[in-house]
C-alpha cells in the first residue's frame, strides 16, 4: 500500500480499516489478501483529525468521522465532518457530524430489519449553538413500511458549551442510543422515538475512546486518567423510572417489551384487560405476546381467550391468540399442549410437524401422550426434547430400537431394566441380543448384568454360536477375573466346535483359564501339535521361559510333556513335523533347553538337520547368544553352518570378530567371491589379523587380500606378497585398475625388492598420467634412483603436461646432469620456483638466483644473494621489482648489509635504469624508509647533474620538500635554482614548516599574491608590510585579506575603509558585528549602502535600520521602510524594543500592525489609551496581561478592568491575574473585576470559584449568597480549601454537603457547633456519612450538647448503628433512661445489650406487663441472671415471670418450686406438662393429693396426660380415694389403646398379603432353572453349583409366625381393657 496510515480500527473480528490521508482500505486477516481499497476520502475531511470508522452488520455502509479546529468565532467547540460511504451504489456523502453509529431496526409490517445510521452533531451558526441527534433509514425497502426520519435535541449544561459528542453506542438490547462526550457526559435516548431518556456526567476527566459491550447492553469507555468504564442500564429500575420521573407510560411499556424488564407490570395488564374489553383481541394477543417477562403468558389469559365466544366466519381469538405466539417466538408448555389440543382434534399432524421442525412449542410429557394418540414417531420426538426418559425407553422398546436405548439413556443418565430388555431381545432376534449385550459390556461404568448371567441366557436357548461371539469380545481385554469365562467358552467349543477352539488358542487371547482341563480336552479332541505346544507354555507358568515369540500361539494346556527328556525325544522326528512349525516351536524353549535341543539334531543327522538349526539360530539368534550358537556350530566343526549362519547376522552386527569368522568360514567353504565382497565392503573386521589369515591362507585368487591391504594402507606388505608368490600379474593389476594412486609405494618397495628396472620402467609407463608424480619422484629420490624417471618425465612432457612436479622433477634431472641449466631455468615456465631454486642453492647460487628471479621469490633471493655477497643482483632486481614491501624489508635498519645494498643501488642499478617509474619507486621506498640525507644525495646527482631525469617535475618537487624537511638551509637555493616545480603546493609545505620567508619567495615568484599577503599577515604577521604590498599589486583579494586582517585586530574603521576599496560584501556579517561591538555607527551606514548596491540581505537592511536608530536618525527610518526593502522588519523592531529604543520602535510596530509588541511599546513609553487600543486589536492574552498589569501598576485601573475581562475568560490565566491583584492589595478592584466577569458570556466556573475564594477572603459577608446562587458552577475543592483556611465553617459545611463530602461535613459541624450546627441538616448528613465511626461520635455529641433531640437522630441511624455500643455508651454515661424509645424501637433486632438494658429499665420501673412482653418476644438476654433477680422480689408478678424464665431455660424443678411457693398450681401443671418429665408429673400428683387439692389433682391428669402413666393413677386414686376424680382420665386412656390395636391389626393384614405375592414370584424364577446341564455333552463336568436341584425352600422364607403376625402371648388372660395387670406401691 503506497500510502502512510493515519487511523486504523478493527471494524469486524477479521476485517482491520485502514484510513490514509487520501483513501480507505479493508484489511482482512483471512489467508494472504492484500488490502483492498473501499473509497476516497470527501474534500470536507482535508486536514482532519480522524476520531472513528464503522460499518454496520452487512457491511453495505462505511461512516468516517473526523474533527477539525473550530470556527474563529468559537475555536474552542471542534468542528466534526462526516462522510456516509454506499458500497452498493459506490456514492458518498458529506455530513456535518462528530460521532454515528449504525443499527437495525424491525418496522412493523416489514420482515426484513431495517438499517438505520444514528449521528450527533454540535455546531455554531452565528452565535448560536445548535446540538441535534439524527436518525435515518438507509437504503430504504421499496414497497416496505419504512422507518420514519426522527431527531432530537442534545441539551448541554452551561459549563459545557464547548463540550462536544466524542462517541456512539447502539444498545440492540435495550433499543438504546449511547452519546458520549469530551467532557464525560452521557446522554440515552430510545433508537424508536428518539426520546431523551436519561443524561448525566459519567467521567470527571475527558472520555477519548468507546466500545460496545453486547453482553450487557452498555458500552466500555476509556478517560484520560486511564480508567476504564462500564455504563449500562439498571434492568430493576429503568422502566419504573420512565414511567415514573420522565411520565412517558408508552415508552416504559415498549422498553419492557422490547428488552423483556420488570417494572412494567400493572401498566401491561391495565392495558391488557382494557383490549380485551374492546373486543380487540389481536391488539390484546399482541400484547401479551410482548408481555416483559411473559408475564400475560399464563393458563389464566388461555382461558380468557377460550372463553371469548366464536363469531361466524371470523377466525377464534384464542387462534388469533397462538397465531400472534407463533409468529412472534416459542410457545411454553402450555401454551404448546392447548394449541396441539386442537390441532390433534382437526386431524392436522402436518401443522406440528411444521412447528416441532421450527421450534415453536416447547416439549412436554403430556404433549407427548397426546400426540402419541396420532404419531408415534413424532411422540417419541417431544418425549426426547422433554427429557420423559420411560417413555422414551418404552417407544425405542416398541419399535424395537435397543441400542438407540443404551446409547440415550447413557445421554440423559437413566437406568433401564437391561435383563428384560435382554430377554426380550432374545425370543425374536439372537444376532441383535448379542449387539445388544456387546454395547451393555462397552457401557461406562462396566456392564450392567454380569457377563456368565447374559452367557447363561444365550446357553438356554442352546445359542452356541452366539454366546461365543459374545465372550470372544469381552474377553478381550484378558482379565485375571474371567478365568471361569475362559474356561466355558474354549469348553463349550471344545466339545461342540473344535476348530473353533483351535483358531481362539491360535490367537493367543486368554491366559487365565483352567490349562489342565484344556488341555485334556486339547487332546481328546485331535489337536497333538497343540499338545506339544502347551508343554512349552507350562514352562512359561513356572518361569521357565526367558525368550521366544509368542504372537502365532495363545496360552493353551499346560504341564503336558514339561520335562527335557520327553521334548528331545518328539523333537527328533523332524520327518514328521513341519520345519516351519518346529523353527517357531525352538522360539518358546529356553536358551538352555533350545541348545539342548540343537546339539541333539546336529548328533542325530548333522548333514538332514543343519538348515533347521541353522534356520531357528538365524530366528532367535538374540536370545541365544550369537556366541553360543558359534560354539555350536565349531564344536562340530561345521562351518558351512557357521558360514550360513552368520550371513544373516553379518549386517547388523560391527563385531570385528564375526566379522573374520565369516571371512574364515566362507574362505574355507571355498566361498571366495564372498570373501572378496566381505573384504570390500565391511568396515568392522581386523585388517591386520584379516591380512594374516589371508596371506597364510594362499588363496589363488589375491583380490580379497588386495582389497583389506588397499582400503587399510598395507600396500607394502601386499607388494611384498605378492612379489615374493611371483604374482606380478596382480602387481599390473593393482597398479593399472585398483589404484594407480598408490603406484608410487609400489615403485618403491620393487625398489626395495630390487626388482629389475624394466619391469618398473614397465610398470610406470602403463600407468602414465594416472600416476601421482610428486609421491612417485619422492619415492625415487629418496633411494637415489630419480634418473629412473628421465623416460617417464619426458613422455610426459611431450604428452604437453605442465604438471609442476614433472616440470621440477625433470629440471632436478637436468641440473644434475649439467645439461645448459641456464636456459631451463628461464625458458620454462612450469617449474615451481622455490623448489628448483631452492635444490640449486648449494649446487650453484647464481642458477638458484635465476630461478628466483624468475618466480619473485623475494625472500629466497634477498637471502642467498645476502649469504653469497651477490649485491650488485640484489640491487638489480630490487629496482627491477619496484616492490614497496621489497624495498621496506632491504631497508630496514635491523638490516646489516643495507649499506651495501644502497651504494650499489646509487652506484649502479639506478644510473644504469632508464624507467622513470624505478626511479620513483627508489626514491618513494628511500622515502618510506626515513632516509632524507641518502635520499638527497640521490636526488642531487640524478636532478642537479644534467642527466636525464634534470628537469623531471615530481623529482624537483622532492629535492626541495626534501630539503624542507631534512636541510632548511639549502631550501632558499633550490627555489632559486630550480624552476619546474609546484610552487602552490611546495609553497604550503614551507608554511606548515615555518620556512615564511621562502615560502614569501615562493609565491611571489609565481606570482601567488593572495598566499603571498596571507604569508605576510598571518605568519609573519606585518600588516604594514601587508598593506605596502597590496598597494604595490593594487588586487581586490589583496585588500580583502588585508581588510579582514585589520578587522580581526580591532582596526575597524581601517577595515571598512579596506573593505571599500576591494569593493568586498561578502563579509558584512563580520563587519556588522565587529562595527556593533566599536560603535562606529557612522562607518557602517556608509558600509551598508555601499553593500546594498550589490547585495540585497535582509540582514543589511535590518542592520541599517538599527544604525540609523542608533544616531537617532528617525526620520531616515521612516523614509527608509516606505522605500522597498528586504529588511526583516520583526525582528529590528524586537532588537530596538529590547535596546530600549522605543520611539523607533513603535515606528516599526506601527508600520507592521504588530499590535501585541506596539501595545507593549506603548505600555514602556506610558502611553496607557494607546497601549489598550493595541492590545484590543492584538486579541492576544499575553498582551492584554502584559497591559493589564502596567496599568495596574499605574493605578490606570479602569484601563486595567477593561484588559482584566479579557484575560480572566482564559481559565489559565485567571489565577495570574487574581495573584497579581492581591500581591498589590488591591482587593475591591479585583472583586469588582470578578464580578463583572460573571456577566461575560464565556464566564466559566474558574470565575465563579475565584471571586468565592476572594469573598472568603476579603468580603465574608457576600460567600453564603454566592455559594448558594451559584454552586453547580463552582469547583468546589477549591472553595472548600479557601473557606477552611479563612474559618468560615457554616459555608464550609454547605460546600461539603453540595460536594457529597458527608463525613467531612458531619465533623465539621461536631467541632464547630455554634456557628455551622443545625438539627435538621445534621439528621441528614449523618445518613450520608460512609465512615461508621461518625455515628458514634455524633452520638456523644448530642448527649453532650443537644440531650433532648439524641432520640430523633438515634431513629434515624438506626439502621446503621451498633446497637450494643449505643447502649455501652449511654450505660457509661449513666443515662439509659434518655434513650428509651429508642431501644424499644431497636429491640426487635433481639441484641442481648438493647434487651437487657430494657429488661433493666422494667424491672426499676416495676413494669411486668412490659417485661414479660419483652421476655416472651426477646430471648436473647442472660435468662438465669434475671430469673435470680426477680424470684427474690417483692411483686407475685415478677416472681411469676422468674419461673416463666426458668421454664424456658430448661430449669423445669427450680420453676415448678417457685409456683408451688406462690401457690401457683397452673403454672406448675403447665410446667411439667412441657417438660415432658414423667417423674416431675407424677410427683406433682402426689403433692396435690398431700395438699388435699383433688380439683388440681384431676386437672393434673388432663394437662399431663401423655406422662403418667396408668397404673400409677390409678393406684394414687384408689388409695386416696379419689377414683371419680380420675375416671375421665381412665376413659381416655382405654379409648387410646383401642385404636392403637386396631391399626396393628390392619397392618399385619397388609404384611402378610405382601409376603405371599413374594413367593409367588420366588416360585416362578426357580420354574426358569438354568438348562446349561443339560446342553452340555457327558464329557464336560457340570458347573458349580449345577450338579443338583434348587436348594430347598423355607416356608415362604419366614419364619413361624403367631396369630395375626403377633408375637404369642402369655399363658394368663388378658386384662380387662388390653391393660397389663397392676402391681401394688
Amino acid at each position: 500500500m503506497p500510502e502512510q496510515v493515519v487511523f486504523w480500527k478493527w471494524i469486524t473480528p477479521k476485517l482491520l480499516g485502514l484510513v490514509t490521508q487520501a483513501s480507505v482500505y479493508h484489511w482482512s486477516i483471512e489467508g494472504d489478501s492484500e488490502p483492498i481499497k473501499m473509497f476516497d476520502r470527501t474534500a470536507n475531511l482535508a486536514n482532519n483529525q480522524i476520531i472513528n470508522y464503522r460499518c454496520d452488520p452487512a457491511e453495505k455502509w462505511l461512516v468516517l468521522i473526523g474533527i477539525a479546529p473550530g470556527a474563529p468565532e468559537r475555536p474552542q467547540l471542534v468542528k466534526g465532518n462526516m462522510q456516509l460511504f454506499s458500497v452498493d451504489q459506490q456514492r458518498s456523502q458529506a455530513l456535518e457530524a462528530h460521532a454515528a453509529s449504525f443499527a437495525t431496526f424491525k418496522v412493523p409490517g416489514n420482515e426484513n430489519p431495517s438499517t438505520l445510521i444514528c449521528f450527533a452533531s454540535k455546531a455554531s451558526n452565528a452565535g448560536t449553538l445548535t446540538s441535534k441527534l439524527h436518525i435515518i433509514e438507509l437504503g430504504a425497502q421499496p414497497g416496505k413500511p419504512g422507518f420514519s426520519k426522527k431527531q432530537a435535541d442534545l441539551f448541554f449544561p452551561p459549563d459545557f458549551q464547548d463540550d462536544f459528542p466524542v462517541a456512539m453506542q447502539i444498545s440492540q438490547k435495550y433499543g438504546l442510543v449511547y452519546v458520549i462526550t469530551k467532557l464525560g457526559l452521557l446522554f440515552v435516548y430510545d433508537l424508536e422515538t428518539a426520546a431523551a431518556v436519561y443524561r448525566n456526567r459519567i467521567s470527571p476527566d475527558p472520555i477519548f475512546l468507546t466500545a460496545e459491550s453486547s453482553t450487557t447492553g452498555g458500552f466500555y469507555a476509556i478517560n484520560r486518567r486511564g480508567q476504564v468504564l462500564h455504563a449500562t442500564v439498571n434492568d430493576a429500575t429503568v422502566v419504573p423510572f420512565v414511567s415514573g420521573q420522565l411520565n412517558n407510560l408508552e415508552l416504559a411499556v415498549n422498553l419492557a417489551k422490547r428488552a423483556n424488564l420488570p417494572g412494567a407490570e400493572n401498566l401491561v395488564v391495565q392495558r391488557f384487560q382494557e383490549l380485551f374489553a374492546q373486543t380487540k383481541y389481536k391488539e390484546a394477543a399482541e400484547l401479551a405476546a410482548e408481555s416483559p417477562q411473559g408475564l400475560l403468558r399464563t393458563p389464566e389469559t388461555v382461558a380468557k381467550f377460550q372463553s371469548v365466544p366464536v363469531q361466524a366466519g371470523q377466525t377464534p381469538p384464542l387462534l388469533q391468540y397462538f397465531g400472534t405466539l407463533l409468529t412472534r417466538g416459542k410457545l411454553n408448555a402450555y401454551e404448546s399442549l392447548e394449541l396441539s389440543r386442537l390441532v390433534v382434534n382437526q386431524n392436522k399432524k402436518n401443522l406440528l410437524e411444521n412447528w416441532l421442525a421450527e421450534d415453536k412449542l416447547e416439549c412436554s410429557e403430556e404433549l407427548g401422550d397426546l400426540v402419541k394418540t396420532v404419531d408415534n414417531d413424532l411422540a417419541l420426538k417431544i418425549y426426547i426434547k422433554a427429557r420423559a426418559t420411560p417413555k422414551v425407553v418404552a417407544a425405542f422398546a416398541e419399535r424395537r430400537e435397543f441400542d438407540k436405548i443404551l446409547i440415550y439413556s447413557k445421554q440423559v443418565g437413566y437406568t433401564p431394566d437391561y435383563l428384560f430388555l435382554l430377554q426380550t431381545i432374545l425370543r425374536t432376534d439372537p444376532q441383535g441380543a448379542v449387539n445388544f449385550a456387546l454395547m451393555m459390556s462397552q457401557m461406562e461404568g462396566g456392564c450392567p448384568l454380569d457377563y456368565n448371567t447374559i452367557t447363561d441366557l444365550f446357553l438356554q436357548r442352546n445359542m452356541i454360536r452366539e454366546a461365543t461371539a459374545f465372550l470372544l469380545d469381552v474377553l478381550k481385554p484378558n482379565l485375571e477375573e474371567h478365568a471361569f469365562l475362559q474356561t466355558k467358552v474354549l469348553e463349550i467349543n471344545l466339545v461342540t466346535y473344535p476348530n473353533v477352539a483351535d483358531a481362539i488358542l491360535a490367537n493367543g487371547m486368554f491366559s487365565h483359564y483352567d490349562r489342565p482341563r484344556i488341555a485334556q480336552l486339547c487332546e481328546k479332541a485331535g489337536l497333538y501339535l497343540r499338545a506339544l505346544q502347551v508343554s512349552i507354555f507350562a514352562r512359561i507358568q513356572f518361569g521357565l521361559i526367558l525368550f521366544g515369540s509368542l504372537s502365532n500361539y495363545s496360552y493353551t494346556a499346560m504341564q503336558h510333556y514339561a520335562e527335557l527328556p520327553d521334548i528331545k525325544r518328539v523333537i527328533v522326528n523332524t520327518h514328521a513335523i513341519e520345519p516351519q512349525a518346529l523353527v517357531e516351536f525352538f522360539g518358546t524353549l529356553s536358551k538352555e533347553w533350545a541348545l539342548e535341543c540343537m546339539k541333539d539334531l546336529l548328533l542325530v543327522n548333522l548333514r538332514g538337520n543343519l538348515q533347521i538349526v541353522v534356520q531357528a539360530a538365524k530366528e532367535y539368534c538374540e536370545q541365544l547368544g550369537v556366541d553360543a550358537c558359534i560354539k555350536l556350530f565349531e564344536q562340530f566343526k561345521s562351518y558351512e553352518g557357521l558360514y550360513f549362519f552368520l550371513g544373516s547376522y553379518l549386517s547388523s552386527s560391527e563385531d570385528p570378530d564375526i566379522h573374520f569368522k565369516y571371512i574364515e568360514s566362507a574362505a574355507r567353504t571355498g566361498q571366495i567371491k564372498e570373501v572378496e565382497r566381505v573384504t570390500r565392503e565391511s568396515n568392522f573386521y581386523d585388517a591386520e589379523k584379516t591380512k594374516n589369515f589371508l596371506m597364510e591362507a594362499k588363496l589363488p585368487d589375491a583380490r580379497p587380500l588386495i582389497n583389506v591391504c588397499d582400503r587399510f594402507g598395507f600396500v607394502p606388505d601386499l607388494t611384498h606378497y605378492l612379489y615374493t608368490n611371483n604374482m606380478l600379474r596382480y602387481i599390473e593389476g593393482y597398479v593399472q585398475k585398483v589404484n594407480p594412486g598408490n603406484a608410487p609405494l609400489v615403485v618403491g618397495q620393487l625398489l626395495d625388492d630390487e626388482c629389475p628396472e624394466d619391469f618398473i620402467k614397465g610398470l610406470i609407463l602403463s600407468v602414465r598420467s594416472l600416476l601421482p608424480v610428486e609421491p612417485l619422484v619422492d619415492e625415487c629420490e629418496k633411494r637415489n634412483r630419480l634418473r629412473l624417471l628421465t623416460q617417464f618425465l619426458e613422455h610426459l612432457v611431450s604428452e604437453g603436461s605442465q604438471d609442476v612436479h614433472v616440470h621440477n622433477a625433470l629440471g632436478k634431472i637436468i641440473i644434475d646432469s649439467n645439461n645448459n641449466p641456464e636456459h631451463f631455468l628461464t625458458t620454462n615456465p612450469f617449474y615451481d620456483s622455490r623448489v628448483v631454486g631452492k635444490y640449486c642453492e648449494k649446487r650453484d647460487p647464481t642458477l638458484a638466483v635465476v630461478a628466483y628471479r624468475r618466480g619473485q621469490c623475494d625472500e629466497e633471493l634477498i637471502n642467498v644473494t645476502n649469504k653469497n655477497s651477490l649485491f650488485k643482483l640484489q640491487a638489480r632486481y630490487v629496482v627491477e621489482r619496484m616492490d614497496g614491501d621489497l624495498w621496506d624489508k632491504v631497508l630496514q635498519p635491523d638490516n646489516e648489509y643495507r649499506r651495501q645494498f644502497i651504494d650499489q643501488v646509487v652506484s649502479t642499478a639506478l644510473p644504469e635504469s632508464k624507467s622513470p617509474e624505478q626511479v620513483s619507486a627508489a626514491v618513494k621506498a628511500f622515502m618510506t624508509a626515513d632516509l632524507p640525507h641518502e635520499l638527497i644525495e640521490l636526488l642531487e646527482k640524478i636532478v642537479l647533474q644534467n642527466s636525464a631525469f634534470s628537469g623531471n617535475f615530481n623529482l624537483q618537487n622532492l629535492l626541495i620538500l626534501t630539503a624542507i624537511k631534512a636541510d632548511s638551509s639549502r631550501v632558499m637555493d633550490y627555489v632559486n635554482r630550480l624552476d619546474n616545480f609546484d610552487g602552490p603546493a611546495v609553497g604550503e609545505v614551507a608554511v606548515e614548516a615555518q620556512l615564511y620567508e621562502e615560502a614569501f619567495a615562493i609565491f611571489k615568484k609565481f606570482n601567488l599574491n593572495v598566499q603571498a599577503v596571507d604569508v605576510l599577515l598571518d605568519n609573519i604577521r606585518s600588516i604594514e608590510r601587508a598593506e605596502e604590498f597590496a598597494f604595490r599589486v593594487e588586487e581586490d583579494a589583496v585588500w580583502s585579506q588585508v581588510a579582514k586582517a585589520q578587522l580581526r585586530e580591532g582596526l575597524v574603521s581601517e577595515a571598512i575603509e579596506s573593505f571599500i576599496r576591494a569593493d568586498d560584501v561578502t563579509h558584512f556579517l563580520d563587519v556588522i558585528r565587529a562595527a556593533e561591538e566599536a560603535n562606529v555607527y557612522h562607518d557602517l551606514v556608509k558600509y551598508l549602502l555601499m553593500v546594498r548596491q550589490k547585495a540585497r540581505e535582509p540582514k543589511v537592511d535590518s542592520e541599517l535600520i538599527f544604525a540609523y536608530a542608533k544616531i537617532d536618525r528617525l526620520s531616515d527610518i521612516e523614509e527608509f521602510i516606505l522605500m522597498p526593502n528586504v529588511a526583516n522588519l520583526q525582528n529590528v523592531g524586537d532588537r530596538l524594543y529590547d535596546e530600549e529604543l522605543y520611539e523607533a520602535a513603535k515606528i516599526i510596530y506601527a508600520f507592521i500592525s504588530n499590535w501585541a509588541k506596539l501595545a507593549v511599546t506603548l505600555v514602556k513609553l506610558k502611553q496607557f489609551q494607546g497601549a489598550v487600543d493595541a492590545a484590543r486589536k492584538a486579541n492576544s492574552a499575553k498582551t492584554w496581561k502584559e497591559v493589564c498589569f502596567a496599568c495596574v501598576d499605574a493605578e490606570e485601573f479602569r484601563l486595567a478592568q477593561i484588559c482584566g475581562l479579557n484575560i480572566i475568560i482564559q481559565v489559565d490565566d485567571l489565577e495570574e491575574v487574581s495573584e497579581y491583584y492581591q500581591n498589590r492589595g488591591c482587593f475591591s478592584e479585583l472583586i469588582s473585576l470578578m464580578e463583572s466577569g460573571l456577566g461575560l458570556e464565556r464566564a466559566h466556573m474558574g470565575i465563579f470559584t475565584e471571586l468565592g475564594v476572594l469573598y472568603a477572603r476579603y468580603r465574608p459577608e457576600k460567600l453564603m449568597e454566592h455559594i448558594k446562587l451559584f454552586s453547580t458552577r463552582l469547583n468546589i475543592p477549591k472553595l472548600i480549601r479557601a473557606c477552611d483556611e479563612q474559618q468560615h465553617w457554616k459555608e464550609l459545611t454547605y460546600l461539603y454537603i453540595q460536594y457529597d463530602e458527608f463525613d467531612n461535613a458531619a465533623t465539621t459541624i461536631m467541632n464547630h457547633s455554634p456557628d455551622a450546627w443545625d438539627h435538621m441538616q445534621f439528621k441528614d448528613v449523618c445518613v450520608k456519612v460512609a465512615n461508621v465511626e461518625i455515628y458514634y461520635k455524633a452520638v456523644h455529641f448530642y448527649l453532650q450538647e443537644h440531650p433532648d433531640l439524641i432520640n430523633d437522630l438515634l431513629n434515624v441511624l438506626a439502621l446503621r448503628l451498633d446497637h450494643t455500643r449505643v447502649v455501652d455508651i449511654m450505660r457509661k454515661a449513666g443515662q439509659l433512661h434518655l434513650v428509651k424509645p429508642y431501644m424499644v424501637a431497636v429491640q426487635s433486632n433481639n441484641v442481648s445489650a438493647v434487651n437487657e438494658a430494657l429488661n433493666e429499665l422494667y424491672v426499676e420501673e416495676e413494669d411486668y406487663e412490659r417485661l414479660r412482653e419483652s421476655v416472651d418476644m426477646h430471648d436473647n438476654f442472660d435468662q438465669i441472671g434475671l430469673a435470680q433477680k426477680l424470684e427474690k422480689h417483692e411483686l407475685l408478678e415478677m416472681r411469676r415471670i422468674a419461673a416463666y424464665i426458668y421454664k424456658k431455660a430448661g430449669r423445669w424443678k427450680q420453676s415448678i418450686a417457685l409456683s408451688k411457693k406462690d401457690n401457683m398450681y397452673k403454672d406448675c401443671m403447665e410446667t411439667c406438662s412441657q417438660s415432658g418429665d414423667r417423674e416431675l408429673s407424677e410427683d406433682l400428683l402426689v403433692y396435690f393429693i398431700e395438699q388435699g387439692k383433688k380439683e388440681c389433682f384431676a386437672s393434673c391428669l388432663f394437662i399431663c396426660y401423655d406422662l403418667i402413666r396408668a397404673d400409677v393413677a390409678l393406684e394414687l386414686a384408689w388409695t386416696n380415694n379419689m377414683l371419680d376424680f380420675a375416671f375421665p382420665y381412665l376413659l381416655q386412656f382405654i379409648r387410646e389403646y383401642t385404636n392403637k390395636v386396631d391399626d396393628l391389626v390392619k397392618d399385619r393384614i397388609e404384611s402378610q398379603k405382601e409376603e405371599k405375592a413374594k413367593e409367588n414370584e420366588e416360585k416362578e424364577l426357580v420354574a426358569q432353572q438354568n438348562m446349561y446341564a443339560q446342553l452340555l455333552p457327558l464329557a464336560l463336568p457340570a458347573p458349580p453349583g449345577m450338579m443338583g436341584g434348587p436348594p430347598p425352600m423355607g416356608g415362604m422364607g419366614m419364619p413361624p409366625m403367631g396369630g395375626m403376625g403377633m408375637p404369642p402371648m402369655g399363658p394368663g388372660p388378658m386384662p380387662a381393657y388390653g391393660m397389663p395387670p397392676m402391681g401394688s406401691y
